[in-house]
């Protein structure tokens, strides 16, 4: 009699040896000495006796078995050895998880020169943005629609550079694939000018006095670490560049005369920072915490700066979103209204600023320029967003013809 699945569920194996509880067409239930139950199929090929393994009960059912033993029966009339052909899908698969979109990118990006860059921004960009979804997959099967999904998926969120930069990670994982023969030859380059043109804009910022007192209110009130608060509220008073504010190093400030001294990379000019009485009393507490060491906002690493997303992060858990203010728009901030409300002359600001501008004559921006007049317009700054802080009436300055 053929198998059943009431039969199954309560056979039981001989106390001395293991059992076979016949089904049709050369399937059978063996019942193990320990209660275990296997599904096997006995056949002939090449008149050789073999015996194919067609599941565990009950993770396969009765009916799963059965067509799997169909599956085989065909095979063997095809002239195909069921055993043989489990065993080459089985490495086939093997193959194909070693070949796998992920495990070459991986290899690639554990390369030597490659560890730091990897763990630091293309293993998160590969894993948000690809390994879900092309990961397991072969290289060798992905597609140029694959990748295209893929590019177009991030481009939907609005972030056009970081789809730009995945589409180029593609090429470098597809290079060292083709390169370790595992793929034919990049097919990412085909899809070069898939990536819509980012248009410039200008970092978000708050430039309406009432709104910037806000700010500075909610800036005060934020509770994370000390010299991540210091760093908050220092950036307003000072409106250097971001990655200036974060690199700031103790032997550049000198607090007895209120200046920061440094380099600026970006324009490639020596800079003087005017620091108001404000500014030079958050530094002097500051100094206590992190004066021992090389920079003002050591991050978590000593020998490394405070990051700007630590920095971003801050500003987002106060309550203000990328499309209201960036770390970068307290330039902007200052820049308008020491203009427009506070009346200081421009090339005062620009100066500030560290644009490189050039003076009537032609000559190039030099730190030391108009530095007796910045030191005032600097202190006038600080002085006024104390008076936004504390709610004080906005007075606009005619401006100086």
């Amino acid at each position: 009699m053929s198998l059943s699945d009431a039969a199954i569920k309560n056979a039981k194996s001989l106390p001395d040896r293991d059992c076979k509880l016949p089904d049709e067409k050369g399937m059978y239930l063996l019942v193990h000495k320990n209660g275990s139950k296997y599904f096997r199929l006995d056949y002939r090929f090449n008149n050789k006796r073999k015996t194919l393994a067609l599941g565990v009960y009950p993770d396969t059912s009765l009916k799963q078995a059965r067509d799997k033993r169909d599956a085989a029966k065909k095979q063997i009339a095809d002239g195909i050895d069921p055993s043989d052909h489990k065993k080459s899908a089985k490495e086939s698969k093997a193959e194909s998880a070693l070949n796998s979109f992920e495990v070459v990118a991986r290899e690639w990006g554990a390369k030597e020169g490659q560890v730091k860059p990897w763990a630091n921004n293309n293993r998160r960009l590969l894993e948000k943005n690809v390994f879900p979804w092309l990961g397991s997959k072969p290289i060798a099967d992905i597609t140029t629609k694959d990748i295209l999904s893929c590019i177009k998926r991030i481009e939907g969120r609005g972030c056009n550079v970081t789809a730009r930069r995945v589409l180029q990670l593609f090429g470098q994982v597809f290079r060292y694939g083709a390169s370790t023969l595992r793929v034919d030859r990049d097919i990412s380059a085909d899809l070069k000018d898939a990536v819509s043109s980012t248009k410039s804009k200008n970092f978000a910022a708050i430039t309406e006095p009432k709104p910037v007192g806000e700010l500075l209110r909610a800036i005060d009130a934020y509770r994370g670490g000390f010299h991540v608060i210091c760093a908050l509220k220092l950036a307003p008073l000072v409106f250097v560049r971001p990655g200036e504010l974060r690199k700031a190093e103790w032997e550049h400030i000198d607090l007895d005369t209120k200046e920061w001294r440094y380099f600026v990379t970006k324009t490639e000019v020596d800079h003087i920072v005017p620091l108001s009485t404000q500014a030079v009393e958050i530094l002097t507490e500051l100094r206590l915490l992190t004066g021992g060491g090389r920079y003002v906002f050591p991050g978590t690493k000593n020998d490394k700066p405070i990051s700007h997303a630590t920095l971003l992060a801050a500003l987002r858990r106060i309550g203000f979103g990328p499309e209201e203010m960036t770390i970068h728009g307290f330039r902007a901030m200052a820049r308008t209204i020491l203009d427009e409300v506070l009346g200081f002359r421009p090339d005062f600001i620009e100066h500030q600023l560290a644009h490189a501008v050039r003076d009537a004559n032609g000559r190039s921006y030099n730190r030391t320029t108009h530095l007796t007049e910045r030191h005032k317009m600097m202190q006038a700054w600080s002085d006024y967003l104390d008076g936004l802080k504390t709610g004080a009436q906005v007075i606009l300055f005619k401006k100086a013809l």
